[in-house]
């Protein structure tokens, strides 16, 4: 069984991944959880209370059952995990969040090894097959149908190779993310975006009165002025999420069942 179901803006994971967990849109989960909503200029993860909001999600839907949350952020974390599987299988539901493919956009960014080995679609796609094929996430997938678990696989947004750079202009308070921005004062290529003027109606934190979001359009990235001809150099052909197109907005969802 798969299909597929919208990710909300931005499709960044802060956002998208919270309010998947969560079952609410971001300035929900901003008053429901005081002081659990870490913004962009805040220090720490913006992750952090996962656990928590899957929690309340399965309260609020009325489901008492005992779970488990895992986020494995590296080989030895999910080689424990496909050890503990056994203790996994008696929880009625168990949540496993794994950030490789996520990292590996990250780090075609910022290494030029990887963007050497992922050039363009297929070559990424190939090189996170054959990383999943050798991996312990894997092996999990494997020992669950041996032991007769159901598996629903999704995620919380999708990527884009973007490759048409826009000007952007925002003051010292604006965010770093390539596909969409939020701040005052911001000067845009109105052609270019998705502007969202009152945050409460996309149900976005807003962090003042003038507080704005903007979201990059088809493979547009944002660039500023400065060193604008070395920024576009470097970013063009990278992997990006955060702003609105299908790549990004549209998420697959499948429920597999052991043979």
């Amino acid at each position: 069984e798969e299909g597929l179901f919208y990710s909300i803006l931005p499709t960044a994971t802060q956002y998208a991944r919270n309010a998947l967990f969560a079952g609410m849109m971001p300035s929900e989960i901003e008053k429901r959880f005081p002081g659990k909503w870490i913004s962009e200029d805040e220090e720490g993860s913006k992750n952090a209370h996962e656990e928590e909001f899957i929690g309340g999600q399965l309260k609020r839907l009325g489901k008492d059952v005992k779970y488990s949350y895992h986020k494995i952020l590296n080989l030895n974390a999910g080689r424990k995990l496909a050890d503990s599987l056994d203790n996994l299988m008696g929880n009625p539901f168990n949540v496993i969040v794994y950030n490789f493919v996520d990292m590996l956009s990250h780090a075609r960014t910022e290494m030029e090894v990887i963007r050497e080995l992922a050039d363009d679609d297929a070559a990424y796609r190939s090189l996170t097959k054959s990383w999943f094929e050798h991996s312990p996430l894997f092996d999990i997938l494997k020992g669950i149908a041996e032991r007769g678990g159901r598996v629903v696989i999704t995620t919380d947004h999708g990527t884009i190779r973007v490759s048409e750079p826009s000007k952007v202009v925002g003051d010292r308070n604006t965010n770093t993310n390539l596909r969409y921005k939020h701040g005052r004062n911001l000067t845009y290529e109105d052609r270019d975006v998705l502007v969202v003027k009152d945050p409460a109606k996309a149900f976005l934190p807003r962090a003042n009165v003038s507080t704005v979001y903007i979201f990059a359009k088809s493979d547009r990235f944002f660039v500023y002025p400065n060193n604008y001809n070395h920024f576009v150099t470097y970013y063009r052909h990278t992997f990006q999420h955060g702003g609105i197109s299908l790549e990004e907005m549209l998420v697959p969802w499948a429920v597999l069942k052991p043979r």
